[in-house]
């Protein structure tokens, strides 16, 4: 992709749309960002002679581009991307673009639940098998910042969510893995059924050279197979070497389309000590563990951890309106958790959800929302952040998030 002395013009200016401009500026083109906040955020780095518009994008502003380039955050559906196909500019995503410059095999990864986890183990595999890696994409690190570091005899292990793959055009991964399919994101999908057509593109322009990998037990994959081109590799409908967590089932078998033994994923196993922010021993206080799961942004997510707690809980959550319904969590919450403190945009919703089935209280912070649980909390007990949906209302994202509560974490007395 030639883009020299081209104008390209990216829409939102958060980690991906900024890595976007300065990769195209590297590359020789006109770099412009669009942002809709009034100010970028303190801190970002960015060249300083790329040109910027904030406080809302304009038409005016993408006129004369040639390409426009999609930060994950806007959707396919917003205005700025109607005024380029009214102009008949070509319109891509921050990871479409950084495909179209790769020159290496890409393993993505997408999923409801268990993207960044699974993301790790795949690249650590492979580290371990001796093969070079990149680990990129929604993990926190974009795709356009590590493109032009690599070489043809890499592997990109990439974690790709709907908002990327709605975006994309040619992309086209060697193993296209989807974990799983739960209800998320319904505050930028209309319904579901675009939701699943999102995540269904990781698979779109795969040949018979190509992988996909899929949940034997996801009843909606099965009706995905026969549309499929690649090759199909189930995994969850056996527990090889004993195994039977479904995100460490879908790294080895990924790694195995690689040419990787299940010796070496198993080895990488017994030694991972987990993702920041997912089920994160924080501390032990007066005997009361603390537990940072800001990662889960899911009902589904919060499942996971409420049925591998061990201990009665004492449970932080809320956060941004993503549209989740909470009811069928409702047997479990009454078993698992002693009392919940509930913060954020959708507070007064996990109130109804729950607050006949246990011993419930709102906050108007996580700072408050921890001094409470703390109140609550005796010798045995377990405080765990694990808000089941996005951080958006109060925080950058759900990383800010943990680490806010980590910090909050430590100076308790």
């Amino acid at each position: 992709m030639d883009i020299k002395n081209k104008t390209i013009t990216i829409i939102g200016a958060a980690r991906s749309g900024l890595a976007a401009a300065n990769l195209v500026f590297q590359l020789g083109a006109k770099a412009k960002i669009s942002e809709s906040k009034k100010t970028l955020e303190a801190g970002q780095d960015l060249e300083p002679s790329i040109e910027i518009e904030t406080a809302g994008h304009t038409k005016e502003f993408i006129q004369a581009s040639h390409y426009v380039v999609l930060s994950p955050g806007v959707s396919i559906h917003s205005a700025p991307v109607y005024w380029a196909k009214e102009k008949g500019i070509e319109v891509m995503g921050e990871v479409e673009l950084a495909y179209r410059l790769c020159p290496c095999p890409i393993v993505a990864i997408t999923g409801s639940n268990g993207k960044t986890t699974t993301s790790t183990l795949i690249a650590e595999i492979l580290k371990q098998a001796g093969r070079s890696v990149v680990l990129c994409g929604n993990i926190g690190n974009p795709f356009c910042s590590v493109v032009l570091k690599l070489k043809k005899s890499d592997i990109v292990v990439l974690e790709i969510s709907s908002f990327q793959l709605e975006s994309t055009v040619h992309f086209k991964p060697h193993v296209a893995l989807w974990l799983n399919f739960s209800q998320n994101h319904l505050d930028r999908h209309k319904d579901l059924q675009e939701y699943f057509q999102a995540k269904e593109k990781i698979f779109a322009n795969q040949s018979k050279d190509d992988f996909a990998v899929l949940d034997f037990n996801q009843k909606e994959f099965h009706d995905l197979v026969p549309k499929l081109k690649s090759r199909i590799l189930f995994f969850n409908d056996s527990h090889p070497l004993g195994i039977t967590n479904p995100n460490y089932l879908a790294a080895m078998t990924a790694a195995g389309a690689l040419g990787v033994s299940q010796e070496i994923s198993l080895k990488v196993f017994q030694e991972f000590k987990g993702v920041e922010h997912r089920l994160e021993f924080i501390r032990t206080l007066q005997g009361v563990d603390y537990i940072n799961d800001s990662k889960s942004t899911t009902a589904q997510a919060g499942r996971w951890a409420l049925e591998r707690a061990s201990k009665p809980l004492i449970m932080i959550c809320g956060g941004s309106d993503k549209h989740i319904d909470y009811t069928s969590l409702r047997p479990l919450v009454a078993q698992k958790v002693k009392h919940m403190v509930v913060i954020g945009q959708i507070k007064e919703q996990i109130k109804n959800t729950f607050e006949d089935v246990i011993s419930l209280e709102t906050s108007d912070s996580l700072q408050g929302a921890l001094e409470a649980a703390q109140k609550k909390a005796v010798a045995g007990d377990c405080v765990m952040l694990c808000p089941m949906t996005a951080s958006f209302d109060m925080f950058n994202d759900y990383e800010h998030r943990g680490k806010v509560f980590k910090e909050i974490v430590h100076r308790l007395t």
